[in-house]
């Protein structure tokens, strides 16, 4: 008999912790669900990102004597950055922000990162960094593109921004989201509104950028 009460007192124990097993996962799914809810109705828009200025500081290039071998290629531009959070109750976390350059989708200047920052409802923030690459090897055909582009007065590089960004809505903060923008800088040796810089290239006008999250 009194093992028949200890098998009864180990049966209520059993049960006692699948029911708040249950209740835990219960509870789990509620909280998702509602976090969902949350997420659809509010569903954040992207973040608005903007060239406002890019001014060339150098761009010197070295062409390798053999056309089978690459040349080398030194940049420094300085960029201005804007971005408006167009939300009007989703923040954003922007954890990690990498800026650099590009030439036809080939990297011309090392990443220099963004201090972290958190952007409100509408807010806005601007950066100025300063992107460098010296003695960048770049690919043989890329060299006659780019005199021919200095030469002609017309230069297209890019700007591109790979980072990590968050949600949140009231107190509810979301997982990490992959962002990444491309911003157009059109460089011109006649008209544009910045100063003259390398090559007597200058920006030409403010431009939107492409965002993809």
């Amino acid at each position: 008999m009194g093992k028949d009460c200890g098998n009864h007192g180990e049966d209520n124990v059993r049960q006692a912790c699948r029911r708040v097993l249950a209740f835990l996962f219960f509870l789990a799914l509620v909280v998702g669900f509602i976090a969902l809810i949350v997420y659809l109705v509010l569903r954040p828009t992207h973040p608005r990102f903007f060239l406002q200025d890019a001014s060339l500081q150098q761009l010197d290039a070295l062409t390798a004597n053999s056309s089978a071998n690459a040349g080398i290629l030194s940049t420094t531009l300085q960029v201005t950055i804007a971005s408006r959070n167009p939300n009007d109750r989703v923040g954003v976390y922007y954890d990690r922000l990498d800026v650099y350059a590009s030439y036809k989708y080939q990297q011309i200047t090392l990443a220099s990162a963004l201090p972290p920052v958190y952007q409100g409802h509408g807010d806005v923030e601007v950066w100025s960094p300063v992107l460098t690459g010296p003695g960048v090897p770049f690919a043989p055909y890329l060299a006659s593109s780019l005199a021919t582009d200095v030469q002609a007065g017309t230069l297209v590089l890019q700007v591109k921004i790979d980072g990590r960004v968050r949600w949140k809505v009231g107190s509810w903060i979301s997982g990490h989201y992959h962002i990444f923008v491309t911003c157009p800088a059109y460089l011109t040796g006649v008209g544009g509104n910045g100063a003259p810089g390398a090559s007597g290239l200058r920006f030409q006008s403010a431009t939107y950028c492409r965002v993809e999250v």
